[in-house]
C-alpha cells in the first residue's frame, strides 16, 4: 500500500495553544494512558472491530510488552489539515473503542484520521453497562483537544443485533431499547450522526417491514433531541431492506421529522447491489439516481470500501482500496465529487495479516496508508502517469482474491441455473448472510 503522498501536505499541530489548554492536555494524557491499558486487555464483552466480524475469528490476545505498547501509541501518520486539500474530504476509519469510547479518539489520531466511526458499546450482546461520566468527559475533552468535531465527523455504527423491522413484539421491544440506548449515548457525547442497518423483513411483507422501521424511528426521535439516524444502504437481496434507493426513500417518507433522518452510503454495498461507481459516467448516473429517488439533502456520510465481489453480486465482502472490483477510479470519482466534501468518510477495509509466526494480527498501518491514498486522489489527474501506475499496481495486488471470489460467484450461478426456478426461490430466501 502506498505511503504518504509525494505531494507535501500540512499536518495538524497538536501543540497549538488553546483555551483551557492545561485541562484539556491533562484529559488527553489520561485518554492516552487508558488507551494503552486497553490494548493489552480487551475483555470478551468489549467492543469488537468490524474486521473481526467479517473474518469470523476471535483469538485470545496475550499481554503486550512495554515496547509493544509504546509502539502502539506512536502515530502511524500525521493528520492532514483538511483545508489544504482541494476539496475538504474528512477521511478516517472505523476504529476500536475497546476500554471506553474515549479510546476511539486516540485510535483515530493514531492513524491520521479526520473522521471516525466506532461502536458505543459491545455490538454482540444486548446488556451493556451504562456510559460512565468519566468516559463521557474524556471523550469530549479528547475531541476538543485534538480538534475533532464529534457532531460532524464521529459516526457511531449501530449494533448488528438490532433489527427495527422485527415483527415479534418482544423482540421488537428489545431491538428498540438497544437502539434508543445508543441514541442517548450519542447525545451525551455530543455526537449528531448515528449509522445503522435498516433491518430484514424476516419473510414478512416488505411494505409492512418498512413501516415498522419508520415507526421505531419516529418513537426514538421523540425520546431524543438532536441525533440524526442514518440508514445504511445494503448489499444483500431477498429479505434485506436497503439494497435499493427506493427502500431508503420509502422509509424516509414515513419518518415524521425529516431533519432527524439521513443516509450513509457504503460504496461496497452500493456496488454489490447494482449501483455502479467505476467510471465518471457511472458514478454520475448513480449519484443522480440517488438524488432523484432519495434526495441529495439526506446524504450525510460514506463508508469507503472496495469490493472483493463483482458487480451486482449481492455479496458484502470488503476489499482494500483499489484492489477490488470497484478499482481505484471509483474512489477518484468519490474524492473529487464536490457535494461529498465535508461529509465524514470512514474506511472499513480489511487490516488483518499474518505475522512471522503465522498468527493473524491487525495492521493499522493499512488504514493510515489508505487515508493518505484517498487524500492523494483529491485533485489528481486521472489521466496522469502517477494515477495510472498507482491504479495498475493496486489492481495487480488484488488479482488473486478477485479471481477466487469470481469463481465462487460463477459456480453459484451455474448451480442455480441447473436448479432453475427452485434455485431462484432459494436465493430469495437466503437473504441476510452477507450484510455487514
Amino acid at each position: 500500500m502506498p505511503r504518504a503522498s509525494p505531494r507535501k501536505r500540512a499536518s495538524v499541530n497538536y501543540n497549538e495553544d488553546e483555551p483551557q489548554k492545561s485541562v484539556a492536555s491533562k484529559a488527553a494524557a489520561k485518554v492516552t494512558s487508558l488507551a494503552k491499558k486497553a490494548v493489552s486487555k480487551r475483555k470478551a464483552d468489549s467492543e469488537e472491530e468490524p474486521v473481526a466480524r467479517i473474518n469470523g475469528t476471535k483469538e485470545t490476545k496475550k499481554r503486550k510488552t512495554k515496547a509493544e505498547k509504546e509502539e502502539d501509541a506512536m502515530p502511524l501518520a500525521q493528520r492532514t489539515v483538511v483545508a489544504t486539500l482541494q476539496k475538504g474530504m474528512h477521511i478516517g476509519a472505523h476504529v476500536s473503542a475497546a476500554g471506553g469510547v474515549q479510546n476511539a479518539v486516540t485510535n483515530a489520531l493514531h492513524i491520521g484520521a479526520n473522521s471516525f466511526a466506532l461502536f458505543l458499546k459491545s455490538q454482540r450482546k444486548w446488556d451493556n453497562p451504562p456510559l460512565s461520566d468519566e468516559a463521557k468527559d474524556l471523550f469530549i475533552s479528547a475531541c476538543k483537544h485534538h480538534g475533532y468535531n464529534a457532531a460532524e465527523h464521529a459516526v457511531p455504527h449501530g449494533s448488528y443485533l438490532v433489527n427495527l423491522a422485527q415483527p415479534d413484539p418482544a423482540k421488537a421491544d428489545q431491538a428498540y431499547k438497544g437502539f434508543l440506548d445508543d441514541l442517548k449515548r450519542c447525545e451525551a457525547l455530543g455526537i449528531k450522526l448515528y449509522n445503522f442497518h435498516p433491518g430484514t423483513t424476516g419473510g414478512e411483507p416488505r411494505a409492512e417491514a418498512i413501516g415498522r422501521i419508520a415507526s421505531q424511528l419516529n418513537k426514538a426521535h421523540k425520546e431524543t433531541a438532536t441525533v440524526i439516524t442514518l440508514l445504511e444502504n445494503m448489499a444483500g437481496a431477498g429479505n434485506v431492506i436497503g439494497n435499493s434507493w427506493e427502500d431508503l426513500r420509502d422509509i424516509i417518507e414515513l419518518v415524521e421529522d425529516k431533519a432527524r433522518v439521513g443516509v450513509c452510503i457504503d460504496t461496497c454495498h452500493a456496488f454489490a447491489a447494482g449501483h455502479d461507481l467505476r467510471s465518471p459516467e457511472a458514478f454520475s448516473e448513480t449519484m443522480t439516481a440517488f438524488n432523484n429517488i432519495v434526495g441529495e439533502k439526506y446524504l450525510k456520510a460514506f463508508h469507503v470500501n472496495d469490493s472483493k465481489a463483482p458487480f451486482r453480486s449481492n455479496r458484502d465482502l470488503h476489499a482494500n482500496i483499489g484492489t477490488g472490483f470497484l478499482g481505484l477510479r471509483a474512489f477518484h470519482n468519490l474524492m473529487n465529487h464536490a457535494p461529498s466534501a465535508g461529509k465524514p468518510m470512514m474506511l472499513e477495509t480489511p487490516i488483518d495479516r499474518k505475522d512471522d509466526k503465522g498468527k493473524t494480527v491487525e495492521d493499522k498501518q493499512v488504514w493510515a496508508d489508505e487515508i493518505k491514498l484517498l487524500e492523494r486522489l483529491v485533485g489528481m489527474d486521472a489521466d496522469s502517469k502517477e494515477f495510472i501506475q498507482l491504479e495498475e499496481e493496486l489492481w495487480r495486488r488484488g488479482e488473486g482474491e478477485r479471481k477466487r471470489i469470481q469463481d465462487q460467484v460463477d459456480k453459484k450461478a451455474e448451480k442455480d441455473a441447473k436448479k432453475g426456478t427452485r434455485g431462484k426461490k432459494k436465493k430469495g430466501r437466503a437473504s441476510d448472510e452477507d450484510s455487514d
